[in-house]
């Protein structure tokens, strides 16, 4: 009953000070006497009695004080007139932007450690998870992916690495216990995490189990922020995927039934071939990934740039006007793997991962595999040439 009437005085502060940060956001840009002031000012009276239960508040009860003595001595200046009284006024006036700056500030920061402690609890559930459970941890992890999208900020940095946010979302990640709906919001909550400050957390990524139980988990958006994490990480986070011996389980995804599934390993796989080095390179060939490629292409959702283009007259025919990239666009959004063995060349061709040398010999086994691949020479001679046009400099 108790953490009932403490969860429900939380929810109490928060809607107030959810009110008072918009009104201090709005003074911030017009800092003069009006209705976001009059609004501030109301609330700070209305909330003297809330804000004095928590300590943590009290900085921010002294700037709402130091606000309204700061306001009225605007209002007695108004009443004199001279070069005094200007200056006096463009003074104070900035003074209240700075004031409403560290109100919204301290807003802010209490905020933020109230949405780290209930996600560190929600975490800490153990599974199986309750329906009411599920839904509160979905809406917590979803606040807190907004949060941190808002950009840097390092109070809430140490408000994460105190409370070991990272390892507390890699343990739900890596326990298949966990329904699969929250293991996915974590795992988007973990790529924002990078996003937020890859310097900090990327070695947390490297080091831990969180790519093992993406590529396990086996779903497109799992695959998704695969996807997401080795553009941020490049070539490091190949280099521990295929120490890993895990690159042919992102390969056989392509063979998935899934069509979602499909076409995100191929987005890993386009991602993989353009930060990979030599031995990821290779170790994905081995696997069979040129082969799997060509039937990929083969298959109704395939085809090649002449069909590409034939499709393009098609839309002209039928009066589309459109530019170019957006007809590509659209070709591609409804055949996925339309020339996926070239567009993976040319992956490895302009990417960051091998040398110039390495390039070449990789591109003489690319076509050596699609030969062998092909069901007939027209087949070999169109996709050859695709990837010998497409990979060119």
């Amino acid at each position: 009953m108790e953490e009932l009437t403490a969860k429900e005085e939380n929810q109490q502060v928060l809607k107030v000070l959810e009110a008072l940060k918009q009104a201090t956001h709005e003074l911030q840009s017009n800092p003069r006497p009006n209705s976001a002031i009059k609004a501030l000012l109301e609330l700070e009276t209305e909330s003297e009695s809330i804000l004095s239960t928590d300590p943590s508040l009290s900085a921010l009860s002294h700037h709402l004080s130091s606000l309204k003595t700061i306001v009225d001595s605007l209002e007695k200046s108004r009443a004199r007139h001279g070069l005094r009284s200007f200056v006096t006024r463009r003074v104070t006036t900035h003074e209240i932007s700075r004031v409403a700056g560290s109100i919204e500030s301290e807003i802010q920061a209490w905020i933020d450690r109230e949405s780290i402690e209930n996600l560190a609890r929600a975490l800490a559930n153990a599974p199986p998870l309750s329906d009411d459970d599920e839904k509160a941890l979905i809406r917590i992890l979803a606040h807190f992916q907004n949060r941190l999208a808002q950009g840097f900020n390092r109070e809430l940095q140490d408000l994460i690495l105190k409370s070991k946010v990272f390892s507390e979302l890699e343990s739900v990640l890596i326990n298949s216990n966990y329904p699969r709906i929250v293991r996915e919001q974590v795992a988007f909550a973990i790529d924002e995490l990078i996003r937020f400050n890859k310097d900090v957390f990327v070695g947390q990524i490297l080091m831990g189990q969180a790519i093992r139980a993406l590529i396990s988990l086996s779903s497109s958006s799992s695959l998704k922020v695969l996807c997401s994490l080795i553009k941020s990480t490049k070539s490091p986070l190949v280099d521990e995927i295929e120490s890993n011996g895990d690159l042919s389980k992102i390969i056989n995804l392509l063979k998935s039934e899934d069509l979602s599934i499909q076409v995100m390993a191929m987005n890993c796989v386009l991602e993989i071939g353009y930060f990979g080095r030599k031995e990821a390179i290779d170790a994905m060939i081995k696997a069979d990934l040129i082969r799997i490629l060509v039937d990929l292409q083969r298959s109704e959702l395939g085809g090649d740039l002449i069909e590409m283009g034939r499709w393009e007259e098609e839309e002209r025919a039928r009066g589309r006007r459109e530019s170019r990239e957006s007809r590509e666009r659209r070709f591609l959004e409804s055949h996925p793997f339309a020339s996926c063995v070239a567009r993976f060349a040319v992956q490895l061709e302009v990417g960051e991962g091998l040398r110039q040398r390495e390039k070449r010999a990789v591109k003489l086994e690319i076509l050596e595999r699609v030969r062998e691949a092909c069901v007939s020479d027209a087949e070999a001679a169109t996709i050859v040439a695709e990837v010998l046009w497409g990979s060119s400099p």
